[in-house]
C-alpha cells in the first residue's frame, strides 16, 4: 500500500496540536492532581511531563547538532538534563515541560526551507532527516499525552492527526519493540480511520510488520480488524482490555499480542526516571474481558 511520505509541515502541525492538547489538560490541574498516577502506573502525571520536558531539551540538542553538522549527543549530554528535571517539584515539572516543549517547536518552526531540507543527523543507527526527528518526537509525545488525557477521560484516544501519520511508521517500529514468541505467529491486520492492511509475523527471533497492497486473505489465516488508533496503542503497549474498542477477530489471541508489545517507548538507551525512555506501561484499572467479535471465514 503506497501512502507517500508526509511533508515536514504535517509532522510539525501534529506536534503543535499534541502540545496544545496536553497543555489544555494539565494547565488546570492542582499540585495534588499532578502527583496522581498517569496511565503508566509507575509514573505520576508530573513525571510524564518531566519525561516530555527533558525529551524536549534532548531533542533540541539533536536539532542543534543536525543544524551545525555535529555528531549526535549521547548519554554524557543527556545526564545533566535528566538530573535537572528529576530535581524539580511536581508542579514545576508540569509548567516547565510545557515551556520546554513549546520552545522546541518554535525553533523547528523558525527554520527556513533550506535549513529544513539540508538537516541531517546520524542517530538510532540511521541517517535521519528533519521529518524523521519529528516522527520520533511525535510518537512519544502523542502517546504520553494520551497517558495523561485518559486519566481524566476514560474514552480518550490518541489524536487523529497523529494517528494518520504514525500508522505508516509502525513497520519500522515493530522490529524494535516486538518480543520473541515461543510459537510462530502470523496475523493479517486491517485497520480503519485510516484504512491500512498489515501482515504481522512473530517467532523466536522477534517480530516484524509488513504493509500489504493486496486485500486478499489466504483461507484460514488469522485476521484482526481494528481502529488504526487502537493498533498504534497495541504496538506502544497501551491496549489493555479496559481501553480496547470493539474488534473483529478470526482466531487471534489478543492477550498474546499484548504480550509481544508489552513495552512503551522504543527510541532510547535507558536511564533514570525522567530520561529519554519510558517505563513499561501497566494499567491501574481492573480489567474486564476483551470485547470482540468474529470475522467470518
Amino acid at each position: 500500500m503506497t501512502t507517500g511520505t508526509p511533508p515536514f509541515d504535517a509532522w510539525l502541525a501534529a506536534a503543535n496540536n499534541s502540545h496544545r492538547r496536553l497543555a489544555g489538560v494539565v494547565a488546570p490541574l492542582t499540585a495534588e492532581q499532578v502527583a496522581e498516577p498517569s496511565y503508566a502506573s509507575e509514573w505520576s502525571i508530573a513525571q510524564v511531563l518531566a519525561h516530555l520536558g527533558s525529551g524536549a531539551e534532548i531533542f533540541t540538542l539533536f536539532l542543534h547538532a543536525g543544524i551545525r553538522g555535529e555528531p549526535a549527543p549521547g548519554v554524557d549530554e543527556f545526564a545533566p538534563v535528566w538530573e535537572h528535571w528529576n530535581a524539580k517539584m511536581p508542579k514545576d515539572k508540569v509548567a516547565d515541560a510545557l515551556v520546554a516543549d513549546g520552545a522546541f517547536l518554535e525553533q523547528l518552526d523558525a527554520l527556513d526551507e533550506q535549513e529544513r531540507r539540508s538537516w541531517r543527523l546520524s542517530m538510532f543507527g540511521a541517517d535521519q532527516e528533519l521529518s524523521d526527528l519529528l516522527r520520533l518526537r511525535l510518537g512519544e509525545h502523542a502517546l504520553h499525552t494520551w497517558d495523561v488525557v485518559v486519566t481524566r477521560d476514560m474514552g480518550a484516544t490518541v489524536a487523529h492527526d497523529a494517528v494518520e501519520l504514525l500508522i505508516d511508521t509502525l513497520d519500522q517500529l515493530v522490529p524494535r519493540v516486538g518480543k520473541p514468541t515461543e510459537q510462530p505467529l502470523r496475523v493479517q491486520i486491517t485497520t480503519h480511520d485510516p484504512t491500512r492492511r498489515f501482515l504481522l509475523n512473530a517467532n523466536g527471533e522477534g517480530a516484524n510488520l509488513q504493509m500489504l497492497e493486496d486485500p486478499a486473505r489466504p483461507e484460514g489465516e488469522k485476521a484482526l480488524q481494528m481502529p488504526a488508533e487502537a493498533f498504534i496503542r497495541l504496538i506502544y503497549g497501551r491496549l489493555d482490555p479496559l481501553h480496547t474498542p470493539m474488534l473483529q477477530s478470526n482466531d487471534v489471541d489478543i492477550d498474546g499480542l499484548r504480550q509481544i508489545f508489552s513495552v512503551s517507548d522504543p527510541y532510547t538507551p535507558g536511564g533514570p526516571s525522567c530520561d529519554f525512555a519510558s517505563p513499561p506501561v501497566t494499567s491501574r484499572a481492573v480489567l474486564p474481558p476483551v470485547r470482540s467479535s468474529s470475522i467470518p471465514g
